[in-house]
């Protein structure tokens, strides 16, 4: 007698609406694949776990390891810090498995480390009060020297109070974040903020106007940029870069600047609440817009990790480009840069969900591994798990995606990961839309000012790589939502991710 189950599953393939294969499974236990007809002519859409498989670490019993930054270390292994205050160590992370026996403590007892950093043997951790630095001195495992590296800005109990830090850079120096006191105010020195830390240690302000970062790393020029969260003055999450001197955009900390004007210069004036980036950005000549807009619910909720592809392929066809983490969503998106007439921006695109708990820290590994690291107390997430950590790999095989969205004169121009059809040079195939966020001091906003530009044209190159798109309609300051549904690859496959969002900060002209 078959189970009801296996009568749906038949059912459903004799009215012709089932899926490309049903696993059939009997009372005695026994399974098979009951195929339609119609599914035998069609291909398999692959998945993001063909190309980008995950493997889930299996955490020590009784620890609760809330992983937001990483290090790997000269021998080989991953240090990994916890929002807890502790620090592990992962013996060969890039084993196929990686089981709890071989995470082992190196420290505890530090005030939410969420960053890590190696220099000349010592590893460093930035705390809310300090940037510490440790190392094990006694060969036992374990730290034993622990020195403030550096400090220079306050703390006053708010559980609002991160800071994230970066790698250190060529030149022996590193930059952190400050988050806000609260979403609003800036109740100690420097809250909302991000400092640069010399090669000495000597703290020194670097930008004002950050609301709550949540990751922060280099591209591949070592420009740094780090992830903001939507809230007040911030209508969704955005990357921006952090440039000696400017204002990223909220005013709540810009009470600080007395202490340093001799870095910083003159403070910029106060934004008018309910504008739009490109009007006060012509007011302003300290602010900077951000280079990417994460559109709200689309691109996630809370983007966090921010670490760059320097692998030379090792990571597949995305070479250079930046990965972006997102808590709510435990997700990670994919980001392509450009600089027009001296300011970033770009696209942003969907790459891997299916991360166990709410993803924070994110590292790239020479061998091409991306460890992920995750939490979900405080703020829900997607994954499930309460703390998680991870590895993504490279499979070998090149998925077919948009590789790079690049702004022309009166239009973008797409580069592939693999050659298109002639379904790239019907301008059907694609669908494109603007919008924008208010620039407010109430919390995030609702997509505003939208639009509806025209393509007038698809151009395919004649390899099949590129193809070269005419909009009549683009719009300063706004995300251009691009989907490309319609297009196919040589085997008649469509894209993995068939959707793109650029925002534009400055148009491509004949002078830049």
């Amino acid at each position: 007698m078959k189970s009801f189950s296996s009568f749906l599953a038949i059912s459903l393939v004799m009215f012709g609406t089932a899926p490309l294969a049903w696993s059939v499974q009997d009372n005695e236990g026994k399974s098979s694949i009951v195929e339609s007809k119609q599914s035998q002519s069609e291909q398999v859409k692959p998945s993001e776990s063909d190309y980008y498989p995950i493997t889930a670490f299996e955490l020590p019993p009784n620890e609760k390891i809330e992983a937001c930054g990483f290090q790997l270390m000269d021998d080989g292994k991953m240090a990994v810090c916890s929002r807890r205050g502790d620090i592990f160590v992962i013996a060969d992370p890039l084993a196929k498995e990686v089981k709890a026996s071989q995470f082992s403590v190196f420290a505890r007892g530090l005030h939410e480390p969420l960053s890590l950093a190696l220099k000349d043997g010592w590893l460093y951790a930035v705390q809310r009060p300090e940037v510490t630095r440790m190392r094990d001195e006694d060969g036992d495992g374990q730290a034993d020297v622990f020195e403030t590296y550096a400090d220079g800005w306050g703390i006053s109990g708010d559980y609002h109070e991160y800071a994230f830090g970066s790698k250190f850079d060529k030149d022996g120096e590193m930059a952190i974040t400050l988050c806000l006191t609260g979403s609003y105010t800036s109740d100690v020195a420097f809250r909302g903020w991000a400092m640069k830390i010399t090669k000495d240690g000597e703290t020194i302000p670097m930008c004002s106007g950050v609301r709550s970062p949540a990751g922060i790393g280099a591209n591949a020029e070592g420009v740094l940029f780090y992830t903001d969260n939507q809230g007040p003055w911030n209508g969704t999450c955005g990357l921006k870069v952090l440039q000696q001197g400017k204002f990223l955009g909220h005013p709540g900390g810009l009470k600080w600047y007395p202490l340093a004007k001799d870095v910083m210069g003159e403070q910029p004036i106060s934004p008018m609440t309910g504008s739009r980036m490109p009007i006060e950005e012509g007011k302003i000549k300290q602010l900077i817009p951000p280079a990417i807009l994460f559109p709200y619910g689309k691109m996630g909720k809370s983007a966090s990790g921010v670490a760059c592809d320097t692998t030379g392929g090792k990571f597949g066809p995305f070479e250079d480009q930046l990965f972006v983490a997102d808590q709510s969503d435990s997700t990670v998106m994919r980001v392509f840069l450009e600089k027009v007439d001296g300011v970033y921006q770009g696209a942003c695109f969907p790459f891997r969900k299916g991360f166990s708990s709410g993803n924070v820290g994110l590292e790239m590994t020479p061998t091409g591994a991306m460890f992920v690291g995750g939490t979900n107390r405080g703020w829900g997430s997607v994954g499930p798990r309460p703390c998680a950590i991870e590895r993504m790999d490279w499979s070998g095989k090149v998925p077919f995606e948009i590789k790079e969205m690049r702004l022309n004169p009166d239009g973008f121009e797409l580069t592939f990961t693999e050659p298109v059809s002639e379904s790239a040079s019907d301008v059907g195939s694609y669908q494109i839309s603007t919008y924008t966020y208010e620039y407010r001091e109430e919390y995030g906003s609702p997509e505003v000012d939208a639009t509806e530009p025209i393509i007038t044209k698809a151009v395919r190159s004649d390899d099949g790589m590129r193809v070269t798109l005419a909009v009549d309609g683009l719009q300063l300051g706004h995300v251009h939502e691009l989907k490309a549904a319609g297009i196919r690859n040589q085997e008649e496959l469509p894209l993995l991710h068939d959707e793109a969002y650029y925002t534009i900060n400055r148009f491509v002209t004949p002078e830049n």
